[in-house]
């Protein structure tokens, strides 16, 4: 049986990864960005650009999630601490 690829694979699934996801929209908006495309590509690209924005969104909340259930307080306790990012992250 042939693998599942394009659109009717779920953007962000396992089987394609946070990383891979990511740099399919990074091609996405750099390709958007020349302007010279035809407007049925544009849309379609758009189109997939946004349902892989909202899956990498979905995986990063979910990773934070883990995050706050994983952290302790000093005496050893379950305490949910916020993600700061370093001041320098943009």
């Amino acid at each position: 049986m042939a693998e599942k690829k394009g659109p009717a694979a779920s953007p962000g699934s396992d089987d394609q990864g946070f990383e891979r996801s990511l740099a399919r929209l990074e091609a996405i908006v750099g390709a958007m960005e020349q302007g010279d495309l035809p407007l049925e590509q544009s849309l379609a690209l758009f189109e997939e650009g946004v349902a892989l924005a909202r899956a990498l969104e979905a995986q990063l909340q979910a990773a934070e999630m883990k995050v706050e259930a994983l952290v302790r307080g000093a005496a050893g306790e379950p305490a949910v601490v916020p993600f700061e990012p370093p001041a320098d992250a943009t």
